[in-house]
């Protein structure tokens, strides 16, 4: 019967995954919006507020902004996944779904102000709130087993990534219109897709013991109180390092563009495109069973990124503008083995905890990368792709490394108690 209901789904099962894969659309669309437009603004040598804040270099400006999103989207990880374990699922995902059109109104605003702390402060509130993608996979890894949990995920991924095609490219079209026009047009998206998962997915039933704050389920239960067992330690230093290479990647490619070809948002935008669209064609068969073990498989997939990552750090447009499309198929596989691996791995840990550590260790990779980078693309944009491959290649051979030794299970007994603890 299960595996019935594995390979047919029923129309509530349908409903859930398209309604969690919309949301995960309409979040990163509006997270990926500013990065074709930072790039040929702070890097191509106009001068307006923005740029000219408090006489710092624009590389060192560029850094900072994109620092502060990832900033907000560690914290939002950190405890939203872990809060909705015992708040619900669906009032927490509306709630930061307003929000996170909200924090595009101001975005907008930002930018016919030129007011850089102004710009700052939405992106690091969108950011907060978008850590809802931590919720999101929370809710699929809880309510889906087996094949079609693992299928769901890359699924979820597959939107995420549509999410950074679409948004960049809904900025090359409309941003000659408009600046702000690409912003308006995010937050409104969210609250159209706030409203249909409202519809989509049913009241919570669980809520938080009688008088529990949510402060308190925070102090409590955030992600990093995962580290404390070593298996997830372990994951966290592994895929920390894969991380900071992908992210080096995400932030600084678009610089590297206009460094080396002179491109403009809408160019820039293009490109993006190309990678994002193999990413999520990918992701639609990322899900699929293997016989060999998800370690071993994800230490060959980092592999491959970081082989596209340095290409583009040592190569020339020509074949860094391949790398950059290419590098969308082993990170789709990658984040398609990692997340269903850890789902089945520490579900006993809680869902949202566990979803909230691997989207925690994400952002707290792209705010060390955009500082590091912002430092180093003062001397050359390539050397912050070739720190970042380095990085993926470390993760690829210690994730080859852990994939031979096995898990203790007194992890799984510690997990069991602290669940019952709760």
């Amino acid at each position: 019967m299960e595996g019935m209901r594995a390979t047919t789904p029923s129309a509530k099962t349908i409903l859930l995954i398209a309604s969690a894969c919309l949301l995960g659309l309409l979040s990163t669309t509006g997270a990926s919006l500013p990065y074709p437009i930072l790039a040929p603004l702070f890097g191509g040598g106009s001068s307006s507020g923005l740029t000219d804040f408090l006489g710092l270099p624009p590389k060192l400006l560029l850094g900072i902004a994109l620092m502060v999103n990832p900033l907000g989207l560690l914290i939002g990880s950190a405890v939203l996944g872990a809060v909705s374990d015992r708040f619900g699922r669906r009032r927490l995902l509306l709630a930061t779904a307003v929000g996170g059109a909200l924090g595009h109104a101001l975005t907008a605003a930002a930018f016919l102000a030129e007011s850089y702390p102004l710009f700052l402060l939405a992106r690091f509130g969108t950011g907060l709130l978008e850590g809802n993608g931590a919720i999101i996979r929370a809710m699929l890894a809880e309510k889906l087993e087996g094949g079609l949990r693992n299928h769901a995920l890359s699924w979820l991924n597959g939107a995420f990534h549509l999410g950074w095609l679409f948004g960049p490219l809904l900025a090359g079209l409309t941003v000659g219109i408009a600046v702000t026009l690409p912003f308006a047009i995010a937050a409104c998206a969210l609250l159209l897709g706030a409203g249909l998962v409202a519809l989509a997915l049913a009241p919570d039933a669980a809520v938080a013991a009688h008088g529990e704050r949510w402060w308190s389920v925070v102090r409590r239960r955030h992600a990093f109180t995962l580290l404390r067992h070593a298996p997830l330690r372990t994951l966290f230093f592994v895929h920390f390092s894969y991380a900071c290479g992908v992210a080096a990647f995400y932030e600084f490619f678009p610089l590297w563009l206009v460094d080396v070809g002179h491109y403009d948002v809408r160019r820039i935008a293009f490109v993006n495109m190309g990678m994002c669209g193999l990413m999520t064609c990918a992701a639609l068969f990322a899900g699929r069973a293997s016989s060999v073990e998800p370690r071993r498989r994800a230490s060959v997939q980092a592999a491959l990124a970081a082989l596209a990552i340095l290409a583009v750090g040592f190569g020339g447009l020509g074949v860094g503008l391949a790398a950059i499309v290419l590098f969308g198929l082993p990170h789709a596989y990658y984040n398609a083995t990692v997340q269903g691996w850890a789902a089945h791995r520490f579900a006993a840990y809680g869902q949202g905890a566990v979803m909230g550590l691997l989207s925690t260790i994400f952002c707290l990779a792209n705010i060390v990368m955009a500082l590091a980078g912002g430092i180093l693309a003062l001397v050359d944009t390539r050397i912050v792709l070739v720190v970042g491959g380095t990085l993926a290649v470390g993760a690829a051979l210690a994730m080859r490394g852990w994939s031979g030794r096995a898990i203790e299970p007194m992890d799984n007994a510690a997990a069991n108690a602290s669940v019952e603890a709760r």
